[in-house]
């Protein structure tokens, strides 16, 4: 080898040594996974939480396979770190949208425990901003609300993608989103599939608040929502895929209503979890509980992005 080679091999050894170690550290993350932590609500008799559920009458299946999980909690009254996500965007102005908005946020403040925290985003056509970072402090959040005028274009789904990330810098270990837009969507990058692929998996409950009468559902044609009704086909999906419960209403006892529902079947929420594995694909396995027969439904996300999860020995093995 030459002295001119020789010098180049050294040169760029290192580079190509981090560049090698950049792409096996960038491999590793993608197919890490960490602790799957599943909320879940279940309803008896009335649609009433059941608040006294034990650990013997749950069964926690992935893909129809029974999992063996290694946390069952209740969390009935604590503390939730609320993340607020506001449309700002021009549809919002009619109908009542944007009143009935601020109302349901004057609602959820009024039902604050002690614990509770509150941040606050508005979306518009290019991403969710932040206007107030967590704080107890709500009197923050109610002068924040007097300045969000509706305008413009709606990036709905890109907004809505970056809100699970976002949620962890409340202080709770109990987390909720609380979703307040009429579905409407005509500037995002992402399309209704992708972001419900990024919302599968996702461990923290989504309530969007459908801010219209619940005899929409028979006006509405999903793939052309007019701009002064909502799609509140989009938001129940939503719910459903992260294991929250769209509420309807725009009046202020609906509103009311709504938000004492809300409030009362997040703070009755069980966890349970585990950790995959570590083996086979990393892909997206289903979630599912078999409860015992006092259980009329159940609210669970519907699944996570991971690898096998720890299977319960059969007997006898």
């Amino acid at each position: 080898m030459s002295a001119r080679r020789l010098l180049l091999f050294f040169l760029l050894f290192p580079l190509a040594l981090s560049a090698q170690e950049t792409v096996s550290q960038q491999l590793s993350e993608s197919v890490s996974v960490g602790y799957v932590m599943i909320p879940f609500t279940v309803l008896g008799d009335r649609g009433v939480p059941i608040t006294d559920l034990r650990r013997g009458e749950l069964k926690l299946l992935v893909d129809g396979k029974p999992v063996r999980s290694d946390l069952f909690e209740k969390s009935q009254n604590a503390p939730v770190s609320f993340t607020i996500l506001l449309d700002g965007s021009g549809s919002m102005a009619l109908g009542g949208k944007m009143e009935a908005a601020r109302a349901a946020i004057g609602a959820l403040l009024a039902h604050r425990q002690p614990g509770d925290d509150f941040a606050l985003y508005v979306f518009d056509d290019t991403a969710a901003h932040e206007v107030v970072p967590f704080t107890s402090d709500v009197s923050q959040l109610t002068r924040a609300l007097g300045t969000v005028k509706p305008y413009g274009k709606t990036a709905f789904f890109d907004a809505l993608s970056t809100m699970p990330e976002r949620s962890r810098l409340g202080r709770n270990p109990t987390r909720a989103i609380i979703l307040l837009s009429d579905g409407i969507d005509n500037a995002s990058k992402l399309t209704r599939a992708e972001l419900a692929q990024r919302l599968q998996g996702i461990a923290v409950p989504i309530y969007p608040l459908g801010l219209r009468e619940p005899a929409e559902l028979e006006r509405i044609d999903p793939k052309h929502p007019a701009e002064s009704l909502s799609d509140i086909t989009l938001l129940d999906e939503i719910a459903n895929l992260t294991g929250g419960r769209m509420q309807l209403g725009n009046s202020p006892d609906q509103i009311s209503l709504a938000i004492a529902a809300m409030e009362k079947n997040l703070r009755a929420q069980y966890l349970v979890g585990f950790s995959p594995t570590g083996k086979g694909a990393v892909k997206y396995r289903r979630i599912s509980l078999d409860l015992a027969g006092r259980v009329r439904s159940v609210r669970v996300r519907a699944g996570y992005l991971g690898t096998e999860p720890p299977q319960t020995e059969r007997k006898g093995s």
